[in-house]
């Protein structure tokens, strides 16, 4: 159902700490010309837990505004079930085309609680999911066994595989075929489970360097893996600074270095300062000086 480079798009903010519409449009219109393959709003890089409800239901149309029938997925990441079902029923009302769903950030849920969470945020939505397994940052890893529990319940369409073990997107195509659109989530792993078998990339630097991601997608599914692995390596330093505490702050700047955005924050997190804003402004900096014109297409 998804493929290709699904942006993880940052959410807006005006120096009041109001979500900036306009701003956002742009950026996200960026992505669209670079040849991305639909937008994740409202995600961990997109602040979503610091956003109300109703905010968040105003960034995915903004995003529904620009993406041109692409997939426009709205993440679901609440502390409660009844609030995350209730997310989701929201989201099916404006339109979504699908759900990103995380199981509770907050209580670590065990495997027949994470299943249960899960069906019941599908079932409230009925909308197609891609689950969130990600067990760095939230301590619940949506593990292969429970993925093959779920796959018979037809709302769950695919996986963004962020446990940090390059060795999953093998085991999840080796237990259970094609049924799932398995995805990678993590930047600096992308060729890796690209070449393996993931079918597409929830990226995050792609939103300051959209046209480089695509180019690496696009050059992978044309077995034109020695050009894709040149380009990579070149923005590997970049990649790395999406597996983070800090992953919101240096993509912002990152961004607000290479397309001319903004790098406000919702609090409690503030922008970069003192050594690791400069660390990673020369990260940025050395990239673009070393930025070369990417390969023509095939």
């Amino acid at each position: 159902m998804w493929t290709g480079v699904i942006p993880a798009v940052t959410t807006k903010f005006t120096p009041e700490g109001e979500l900036d519409h306009a701003e956002m449009e742009r950026c996200f219109a960026l992505q669209m010309e670079a040849g991305c393959d639909g937008i994740i709003v409202c995600g961990s890089l997109g602040e979503g837990p610091m956003l109300s409800q109703d905010e968040r239901i105003a960034v995915l149309r903004t995003a529904q505004s620009v993406t041109g029938g692409k997939p426009t997925l709205l993440t679901v990441s609440e502390a409660g079930t009844r609030e995350a079902c209730a997310l989701a029923a929201k989201a099916a009302k404006a339109g979504a085309s699908g759900l990103m769903v995380v199981p509770s950030p907050i209580y670590h849920t065990d495997p027949a609680e994470t299943v249960a969470t899960l069906k019941a945020v599908a079932a409230a939505g009925d909308l197609p999911v891609m689950i969130y397994s990600n067990r760095v940052a939230y301590r619940v890893d949506v593990t292969p066994e429970i993925m093959e529990e779920l796959a018979a319940d037809e709302h769950f369409v695919a996986i963004k595989e962020s446990s940090d073990d390059i060795r999953r997107t093998t085991e999840i195509i080796n237990r259970l075929g094609d049924r799932y659109a398995v995805f990678t989530g993590v930047d600096n792993l992308a060729y890796e489970a690209l070449s393996v078998g993931a079918v597409g990339w929830v990226a995050g630097l792609v939103c300051a360097f959209p046209a480089e991601t695509v180019a690496i997608y696009r050059m992978l599914q044309e077995g034109r893996r020695a050009e894709a692995l040149a380009l990579y390596r070149w923005f590997r330093p970049l990649l790395d600074l999406d597996v983070s505490t800090y992953l919101v702050q240096n993509i912002k700047l990152a961004e607000a270095i290479a397309i001319g955005t903004t790098e406000h924050v919702r609090a409690p997190r503030q922008p970069l300062t003192g050594a690791r804003r400069a660390a990673v402004e020369a990260i940025v900096r050395d990239a673009i000086a070393r930025r070369t014109a990417l390969p023509a297409a095939a």
